[in-house]
């Protein structure tokens, strides 16, 4: 029979064998990690443009194709990188952690906000990514505006773990879909957002219909959730997007 010291030598090294392993593992993984989380970043911006015919295999290609400038701006509007060239997945923009960055905001820090700039039939139409908490975890998406800077011309929405056939909806055709042709400002340039109805649109004024949807029937707290992502991260925008309208 072996020894309890023979054993425990044993078992120390298998342990140590297997962490370095996972380890090495990990390693040679984490570019592949990487590249996929950049492959669904932009194809979430392109399909917010509505883009067709999005796949893994040319998400970076129609990326570098469509995206003529990635601009970085600080909390007063001001533009402080501008990236127009090749390989747009190494701009500042493209790398910026949008939720560390609305966390600087919270605490009253200096931050800086991503704005993609896409060339679409002779259309430049100016997307905002977006971050927010739903009812179990992050939600996210992007805004693609006109070059108004006010019309809504697609958006997309993700979550971490929403409720199947309830929150989870954010990114079914039927809720996205309401948002394309309503309004962020009011006619006298008023910030207005789009507000998340739960009860639908058809409980507001007919001069608020422009700046609200449908919310997601037994979806409240994601659809809150969504109400408060668009109002806070557009909100984050605002010193830009009057300066330039």
């Amino acid at each position: 029979m072996y020894s309890n010291g023979y054993i425990f030598r044993y078992a120390a090294i298998m342990v140590i064998v297997a962490a370095a392993l996972l380890s090495t593992a990990a390693m040679l993984l984490k570019p592949f990690q990487e590249r996929n989380v950049a492959i669904d970043k932009m194809g979430g911006i392109l399909a917010s443009a509505d883009i067709p015919d999005i796949t893994a295999e040319n998400a970076i290609q129609l990326f570098n194709e469509y995206v003529k400038e990635e601009i970085v701006i600080n909390q007063d509007g001001d533009v402080v990188e501008s990236y127009t060239q090749s390989k747009k997945e190494d701009a500042k923009a493209f790398k910026l952690d949008l939720k560390a960055e609305l966390y600087k905001k919270t605490k009253g820090l200096p931050y800086e906000l991503p704005l993609y700039v896409i060339e679409k039939d002779n259309q430049t139409l100016y997307v905002v990514p977006l971050r927010g908490v739903g009812l179990w975890g992050p939600i996210w998406g992007n805004m693609a505006l006109s070059d108004d800077l006010n019309t809504i011309v697609g958006v997309t929405f993700d979550h971490k773990g929403e409720t199947p056939g309830l929150g989870a909806e954010i990114i079914m055709d039927f809720f996205t879909d309401q948002f394309v042709g309503k309004k962020i400002f009011d006619d006298n340039g008023a910030f207005k957002s789009i507000k998340v109805v739960k009860g639908g649109i058809g409980t507001l004024p007919d001069s608020e219909k422009i700046h609200g949807v449908d919310a997601i029937s037994g979806g409240t707290i994601t659809s809150n959730g969504v109400n408060d992502m668009l109002h806070d991260v557009l909100e984050s925008y605002l010193p830009y997007l009057k300066k330039h309208r």
